[in-house]
């Protein structure tokens, strides 16, 4: 690990100033991701800004009867809250399935929702990554891409966004408040974050220079079931082949793309009448395998076309 300089923040709007005045700085909270990058010199931040003490690690109701959740609240807490699990079940069976026990009490949601890919090129830095340097090429695309992208991938990455939370929240259709370098407040839809891909593969988020998430928003739960599946190697500590979200009639799939995956294809087929097997193709139309994934792509419609008949669509 290279040397770094740390500073404690005292309010957000400051962290957010120091970040985007000091060259190489990043956020540090639970630390669950970001301390592995730099263990392996993937990420080599010089200067360290420590927002996990700052006064957003309440969970509070909103006048509209949704919830407000710091971005420092661990999973743990999130998952726990009695709120979150009578009223947004989906999201609280998400961060559940992620990582371990131990891991959960320390992640934030923030850190969470800006984690990076988990596609081991990415974390090899004896391998081309257009993600850790832009034009050097992407190995996945003829090496091991098992857990790869299907969907909004390109020739410059195929790499998949490892949050589970992030799926439940694109099917809940949160909301994620941040602060700029300048003290002002910004509110973006949760499927606007993040990116694809696609000649920029290292342009992650639409976030701005040293803009910090401070809160997710949930708007009041839909009605109807919510579920969260998750396919994955083994029962725990694994990231998704695939996952889905449903909230009511909203579904979004994880381990498909670059971000969250909001399945509205299939929300459209539906709601228009069309067999769930009929849906889940809709979606699936634009789907490409590259080798060792080919096989997501019938995973896909049979979780899509399962999660809708066992809630009695046919």
């Amino acid at each position: 690990m290279k040397p770094f300089s740390y500073e404690r923040a005292e309010s957000a709007v400051g962290a957010a100033k120091m970040a985007v005045e000091t060259p190489g700085a990043r956020f540090l909270a639970g630390g669950t991701n970001l301390l592995d990058l730099m263990k392996l010199e993937i990420e080599t931040p010089t200067h360290l800004i420590d927002v996990g003490r700052l006064p957003l690690a309440e969970i509070e109701a909103t006048a509209d009867g949704g919830l407000r959740l710091g971005a420092v609240v661990s999973n743990a807490a999130a998952a726990a809250d009695r709120r979150v699990r009578t009223r947004y079940p989906v999201l609280a069976e998400a961060l559940l399935s992620g990582a371990s026990a131990q891991l959960r009490n320390k992640a934030t949601l923030g850190g969470n929702l800006m984690q990076r890919t988990r596609c081991p090129y990415f974390y090899d830095a004896a391998k081309p990554c257009n993600k850790r340097e832009p034009g050097a090429g992407c190995s996945a695309l003829a090496g091991l891409n098992r857990g790869h992208a299907i969907l909004g991938a390109s020739d410059a990455c195929i790499a998949v966004h490892p949050s589970d939370m992030a799926v439940a929240l694109s099917a809940l259709e949160a909301t994620v408040e941040t602060v700029t370098p300048a003290g002002e407040p910004r509110t973006l839809a949760i499927d606007e974050v993040h990116r694809l891909p696609g000649e920029t593969p290292e342009v992650e988020t639409d976030l701005t220079a040293g803009e910090l998430v401070t809160a997710i928003v949930l708007p009041p739960p839909p009605s109807g079931w919510q579920e969260f599946i998750k396919v994955r190697d083994r029962a725990s500590y694994a990231g998704a082949l695939l996952s889905l979200a449903r909230a009511g009639d909203r579904v979004a799939l994880g381990g498909v793309a670059l971000k969250p995956w909001r399945a509205r294809k299939v929300e459209a087929s539906l709601a228009a009448g069309a067999p769930a097997a009929e849906a889940a193709d809709s979606e699936l139309a634009d789907a490409k395998g590259w080798g060792g994934n080919n096989f997501k792509i019938t995973l896909a419609r049979r979780v899509i076309a399962t999660a809708m008949c066992d809630r009695g669509v046919r």
